[in-house]
């Protein structure tokens, strides 16, 4: 049986990264959007070349949601420069999925997008 609630979620992630994202394939192979969702936590990341190894590519986390069905609420979480996730203080949890992305989009702290 398919999870509607997880599909409607994805659906809005997707959305969201697919913004994102340069139109031009030739920008998308020196940077690019991308993210994981196992229908519980949700990395967003960009995707460059190594700066020593322009041949490999990797992935820098820069947030990360995460859903407590039980508490019915999404959690921000922000990257540290120390690699470790934070909880992003101003605004740290809502109901709505959608209302995390939009404060992901405004950054207001440079957190997200430096």
């Amino acid at each position: 049986m398919k999870n509607t609630t997880i599909d409607i979620n994805e659906s809005t992630i997707k959305k969201y990264v697919e913004s994102l994202r340069p139109e031009n394939l030739e920008v998308r192979k020196q940077v690019d959007i991308g993210y994981s969702f196992d229908g519980k936590v949700v990395i967003l990341f960009e995707i460059r070349p190594e700066w020593d190894n322009p041949k490999k590519m990797q992935q820098i986390d820069f947030a990360k949601i995460r859903h407590y069905k039980s508490k019915k609420k999404w959690n921000l979480f922000w990257m540290r420069a120390s690699g470790k996730w934070e909880i992003y203080e101003p605004f740290p949890e809502s109901t709505h999925l959608g209302e995390i992305i939009e404060i992901i989009k405004k950054d207001k702290h440079g957190c997200f997008y430096g």
